[in-house]
Formats: structure tokens, sequence, C-alpha cells
């Protein structure tokens, strides 16, 4: 896997590109055009499942702000083909729904973020600059139903290992730190702070990692890190 890092937007430098998703016209629109008067550059809205794979493939936005009833294909599945398509795309859910079947289906297909519609619109702006860099953002009280659903995963058993696979790379003393930190739940400000770094190297050090290890996604990254009992320590 190639070192993503370089394609990571840059909030300092370049508008974050965004891609709304949606059923409802008025909300669609209205959404879209509250984020481009913040600066943000909205390059595509879809109203259904098919129309937002096609669009998302061509536009090739940051982030993808993605309500999950959809006609034509769930949001679920369009989240599931966008992300198989584009590893760097940052997929956050807007929904009315705060099931929690909801939730960890969402993040199961690689999922950001999940924020309910009830957040303000402040909340909205800053969950997509936050999902853009690859902070995981949940509406409060789904983080840690998130990070749950994290552990039980990784307490199921692993595939076998192909013998044939050469042995992943050996991660630098940062990685694994920065590595430890993002399996107990911390986000990337979190984790500079508490490492005293910048919130651009934490970024660096995760896709760096994801690089190496040849995985695709936070969810993957922290059961790897759970499985080893980084966690823990």
């Amino acid at each position: 896997m190639t070192d993503t890092t370089e394609n990571l937007p840059d909030p300092a430098k370049d508008p974050i590109k965004v891609m709304v998703v949606d059923d409802h016209p008025m909300w669609r629109d209205a959404v879209a055009r509250d984020l481009a008067e913040s600066g943000f550059e909205v390059v595509a809205t879809a109203g259904d499942g098919d129309q937002a794979v096609r669009r998302a493939k061509a536009a090739a936005p940051d982030v993808l702000v993605l309500d999950l009833n959809l006609p034509a294909k769930p949001g679920v599945q369009v989240c599931k083909e966008v992300v198989a398509a584009n590893p760097a795309l940052r997929v956050l859910v807007l929904s009315a729904s705060g099931e929690h079947a909801d939730v960890l289906e969402a993040v199961k297909s690689g999922a950001t973020g999940y924020l309910l519609k009830s957040a303000s619109t402040g909340e909205l702006q800053d969950a997509v600059r936050r999902t853009a860099v690859g902070d995981p953002v949940f509406t409060p009280g789904l983080a840690g139903l998130v990070l749950g659903e994290y552990r039980r995963l990784a307490s199921e058993p692993a595939p076998a290992p192909d013998t044939d696979e050469p042995k992943a790379p050996r991660l630098t003393d940062r990685e694994t730190e920065v590595l430890r930190l993002v399996a107990k739940g911390l986000s990337y400000k979190q984790i500079a702070e508490r490492l005293v770094i910048s919130h651009r190297t934490v970024q660096n050090h995760v896709q760096n990692t994801l690089g190496k290890l040849q995985l695709h996604n936070r969810v993957e990254l922290v059961r790897y890190a759970i499985e080893r009992g980084l966690d823990d320590e």
C-alpha cells in the first residue's frame, strides 16, 4: 500500500472539499449552502444512493456528508462502495437515527464519524473539519458505544494468517505510541496534546501506520491494536 499522507487535505492551505448526500432537497441544499458559506468547497450533492456513488467517484471529495436513509441504495452500502473505491475519502454520517444498530453498521461500513441531525450548524462545521483529518467524530454518547464495538470485534477470532504473506513492517516507537492512544479512543487532537506534537504529525503517523500494516481505516487499526493489547498498556 502506498503512503497516502500527501493526499490528506490541509485546511490551513486548501478548502476542504465536501459532498452532501440526502434525499430531502431542502435539507440537502441547506446543508450544502451552510458549508459553502463557511468556507468549505461543496463539489457535489446527490439525492439517492446510486447517484451518490457515481458522483463521489467523479468529484473526489475529502468528506462525504451522508444520510443513511436513501432511495435506490442504502447509505451504509454507499459508504462501503465509496470507501472501497477511495480509502482516503472520509465519510461523516448525518442522520436522524440515533439507534445503536445504525451507528455500528455505519462505522463497520467505513464511516469516520456519526452526527445526529439535531446538531447545530457550528457542530456540523467542526465535525466536517475534524473528519477531514481523520478524527472520529460522534454525537455525545455514541463514542463509547463505538469503542465498545471495537473491543468486541477485537475479541473475535481473526482469520488464519496467510503464510505466504510477508510479515508486517516494524513500527517505530512513536507510531506504536500513537497507535496505543488511538486504541484508547483518544482523538487526534488529544493525542497531539498528550505527546506534545502537532495535529498534522499525528495524522502522518496514523497514515504511515495504516500503510505499513496494509489496513484501510480506523476500525481495522483499532482492532489491530486491541488484539495486541496496546489499549491496556
